[in-house]
């Protein structure tokens, strides 16, 4: 079927606001071609744009239709707050990619999609700027695909549903868990479920990476959580190290490295006790084990007092 943009305006229209909405460039003369009009016609057209699109929107200059004198053209104009930009659109493309969180099919189209975000005449230079990382991505061993599981889980939290999960250990053993889910968290390259235990042995969380969970299904139960105890996952987070759970516990050091802002970007929790010719005594709240692992990785620059 041939449009006949010559005699059907809103055929024209459509099509110009398509052009703009795809981050096209538009000029008059090449358009005024196309649909066979005048450039004058035209010119009306993207007037009555500029109205439909002002009239359309809660507030002025949400969208707007831009001449840019240098390129000669008409180009339509978001908010950032409405439209990602190129910049956002690398920046979210290089932490996926070094993240390695997703299978390769999950992290083509999460990376796909964000690319839409950018206009048709900046795509390239971003595409061009992360297809070799793109190309050489080695996703995680258990290849897993995660998006799924991660909604399904979120919204037994959301709901407080207790759920039965079946988890595969490291050494392969399989064990049946009860538990009342509080969050998703991702950290060091895995999603994890953070959830307590329902017959409340223990009065700390649990942690459980999502790719090892093989089922999960409802209880039919709930649990409540009083306000004043509801889980906050920020403040777990400033408290756990490579996703090691146990109880809340203080350790006190002292640190004897080069850089003390390492050490604070690390230990979101830690405090400068004191500091006596470059060797600080720092004290941290944490939860299980974890920060031991990162302590011995210090060596002779971290002494546990």
């Amino acid at each position: 079927m041939n449009l006949d943009f010559n005699g059907n305006k809103g055929f024209r229209l459509l099509n110009m606001h398509e052009l703009l909405n795809r981050g096209e460039l538009i000029k008059k003369a090449e358009l005024a071609k196309r649909y066979g009009v005048t450039e004058k016609t035209i010119q009306r057209d993207i007037d009555e744009l500029r109205v439909y699109l002002a009239d359309t929107r809660f507030a002025e200059g949400e969208v707007s239709i831009i001449y840019d004198r240098f390129r000669s053209g008409y180009y339509l104009v978001r908010m950032e707050r409405e439209w990602i930009t190129n910049e956002e659109v690398l920046a979210v493309c290089k932490i996926l990619l070094e993240s390695r969180a997703f299978c390769k099919e999950e992290l083509d189209a999460l990376v796909a999609k964000l690319l839409a975000q950018v206009t048709l005449n900046d795509r390239r230079q971003v595409e061009n700027m992360i297809r070799s990382e793109q190309f050489y991505y080695v996703p995680l061993r258990h290849g897993k695909k995660l998006l799924g599981t991660i909604w399904e889980l979120s919204q037994y939290i959301t709901q407080n549903e207790v759920i039965r999960i079946t988890y595969v250990r490291k050494d392969g053993v399989e064990r049946e868990h009860e538990l009342k889910p509080v969050a998703i968290m991702f950290s060091e390259y895995y999603f994890y479920l953070v959830a307590f235990m329902a017959d409340d042995r223990h009065d700390f969380p649990t942690v459980f990476r999502v790719d090892r969970i093989e089922r999960f299904q409802s209880s039919g139960a709930k649990f409540k959580v009083p306000y004043k105890d509801k889980f906050n996952d920020g403040e777990f987070r400033k408290r756990v190290q490579f996703m090691y759970s146990g109880e809340l516990r203080r350790v006190k050091f002292k640190f004897s490295g080069d850089s003390i802002d390492a050490v604070l970007d690390r230990l979101p929790t830690a405090e400068i006790l004191s500091e006596n010719q470059g060797i600080y005594v720092i004290s941290i709240e944490v939860y299980g084990n974890g920060v031991d692992m990162w302590m011995r990785s210090q060596g002779e620059k971290v002494e546990v007092l």
